[in-house]
């Protein structure tokens, strides 16, 4: 009966331990990844649609960009850490048998023990502590990356479209160009002009020829990276709209936000909970000053069949190791965390304040730059009436309206400069993104 109980007692044991375990499936890694033929089949919460406004290109790159969804996996990675910092280690059993091979006594010598280590039991809190602290600074990592990602889906949907204007605007004066080279042309075979005096249009129509075709090159490329960004093919079919559609910066606002920049920006949200977790690790090196120490309880016989039972104690002398080594390490950690998070901190206010005087210095130049277009095209709707009359000649008025084109030029990569700087000030200072913040407990909401 006895030996039944047993058997019945070591299956469940075994049973127990087999259910208890993990088991293992495999992951294998996708060698030919291909990018989504059509926006439709990204990932998508709304309806896509058919023209894309810079805020729908950035929703989607949340949700579907290749980097940002790998870097989500870090919440993973993190959370099971701190899982892996609130378990207690096993408890040790020991046990041993000798065999009696002669003497005086009358039976096998046994003894087994069952020990526990205290050191984890009193370090754990700690262990937890940090882990916690760890795991929120990678989640708010993790924004920071997502509040990156959403800066480059605009400033990439920005540069296409304000791409597509400079592309229109040097066709319209490629054909201004090339009518008055027509025209020169019908004038030089009927002995009206001189090949010299064709030269400058030649050059002129070269040169604008180049510009196009080198910005007709950087538009190709940048639809290119923008589909790569958000997962698609390469030649996936992509409509913009050909409005950009950003709320304009309240630069007094944003000045005025600037002292509580490092508890609205995730990264420097995430060194302070990485400091957090490292101040923890500092007081666990501290804490495991504690000198190793297992209780347990102790029992067996021996050949004289005397039966013993009893705590058993195993302690560690810190004669030499009292962790001081430890100790130096984390504290030094420390003090390079808390300087490196300084010097962040000092960088980041240094460059929004950079940028929002480079904005204001950029705005009052476009200012000045439209009013000289206004000038321009009232200039151009002059020219068109003294030409009809005979007034101006035909050379003048081509000047005239390409040095009014050539402005238009000036002012688009003005306006794309400008916006391209809005979004990186968005970005710097958290205008228009999400705050974010932690608590005491180092969780960030």
């Amino acid at each position: 009966m006895k030996t039944a109980i047993g058997r019945l007692l070591a299956w469940a044991t075994f049973l127990a331990a087999v259910c208890g375990c993990s088991s293992y499936l495999p992951l294998p890694l996708e060698k030919h990844p291909q990018g989504k033929a059509d926006v439709e089949q990204l990932r998508h919460d709304a309806p896509v649609p058919a023209v894309l406004g810079i805020e729908d290109v950035a929703v989607l790159a949340l949700q579907n960009n290749p980097e940002l969804l790998a870097a989500r996996a870090q919440h993973g990675v993190a959370q099971a850490q701190l899982l892996a910092a609130g378990i207690l280690p096993n408890p040790s059993l020991g046990a041993s048998y000798a065999f009696l091979l002669g003497g005086p006594g009358s039976a096998a010598a046994l003894s087994a023990s069952i020990t526990q280590d205290i050191r984890s039991i009193v370090l754990i809190s700690n262990r937890r502590d940090t882990a916690r602290a760890a795991a929120s600074g990678v989640d708010a990592g993790v924004v920071w990356q997502e509040w990156q990602t959403l800066a480059k889906a605009r400033l990439l949907a920005t540069d296409v479209i304000e791409g597509e204007r400079q592309i229109e605007l040097l066709h319209d004066a490629a054909e201004l160009l090339r009518d008055r080279l027509a025209r020169s042309r019908h004038a030089l075979a009927d002995g009206d002009t001189t090949l010299a005096a064709q030269v400058p249009d030649l050059v002129a129509a070269a040169d604008l020829r180049r510009q196009f075709d080198e910005l007709v090159r950087v538009q190709a490329g940048r639809r290119r990276d923008l589909a790569a960004f958000l997962g698609l093919a390469p030649q996936a079919p992509l409509r913009l709209s050909d409005r950009i559609g950003l709320a304009a910066l309240d630069l007094d606002a944003v000045r005025r936000e600037l002292p509580g920049l490092a508890d609205r920006r995730p990264d420097l949200v995430a060194l302070q909970l990485g400091y957090r977790a490292q101040e923890e690790r500092v007081r666990g090196a501290i804490l495991a000053q504690f000198p190793l120490f297992s209780l347990g309880v102790a029992g067996g016989r021996d050949t004289s069949n005397i039966r013993t039972l009893g705590p058993q104690i195993t302690l560690d002398l810190p004669i030499f190791d009292r962790n001081q080594g430890n100790i130096a390490i984390e504290r030094a950690t420390r003090q390079q965390l808390h300087d490196e998070f300084s010097a962040r901190l000092f960088a980041a206010r240094s460059e929004a304040l950079t940028l929002l005087a480079d904005q204001a210095l950029l705005r009052d130049q476009y200012r000045e730059r439209t009013a000289q277009l206004g000038e321009m095209e009232a200039a151009a709707r002059g020219a068109d009436e003294a030409l009809r009359a005979g007034d101006l000649d035909e050379r003048g008025w081509v000047d005239l309206l390409a040095a009014r084109n050539a402005k238009k030029l000036e002012i688009v990569a003005m306006e794309q400069n400008l916006l391209d700087q809005q979004v990186a000030i968005s970005l710097l200072v958290g205008a228009g993104m999400p705050p974010v913040s932690f608590h005491p407990s180092g969780d960030v909401p």
